[in-house]
């Protein structure tokens, strides 16, 4: 990993986007197994036809932990000092989703070196599904 300094970076720089795999059925089963979130509307079609939703849909935290990925491949985890989302979209099945990053702020506390990032998921068609931010420190 070619960590970025804080000198180096500037507000408006953006991170290197994570794009990944059109989310299926195994990938949901998969996220369910490993997370423990076996909710019935992410992975069983009657339940979420039932609940009123054409098919089932990924889990907000999938999606969550895909910007954890995006902000990881970019520092070490030691380096997060805060992060949060909002969910502003359903992430259905056949969705691209590609994970994107923007550097807002820089600034010190305590004499450590710190950038605000605005992130966010979209899908293929540039619908937004998820948007947030987090602090890192350089």
């Amino acid at each position: 990993m070619n960590q970025p300094k804080f000198d180096a970076i500037r507000v408006g720089d953006t991170l290197p986007p994570l794009a990944l795999a059109p989310i299926n059925r195994t990938t949901l089963a998969l996220f369910a197994g490993a997370s423990g979130d076996h909710n019935a509307i992410h992975i069983d079609i009657d339940y979420a036809r039932k609940a009123g939703a054409t098919d089932v849909f990924a889990h907000g935290m999938l999606s969550m932990a895909y910007l954890g990925r995006l902000l990881t491949q970019w520092v070490d985890q030691r380096q997060l000092r805060q992060w949060g989302v909002r969910f502003v979209g359903i992430t259905h099945l056949g969705h691209q989703i590609t994970c994107t990053g923007k550097v807002v702020d820089k600034f010190t506390v305590d004499g450590e070196q710190r950038v605000k990032l605005e992130i966010q998921t979209t899908n293929q068609y540039g619908d937004s599904k998820i948007l947030g931010d987090a602090v890192v420190a350089l």
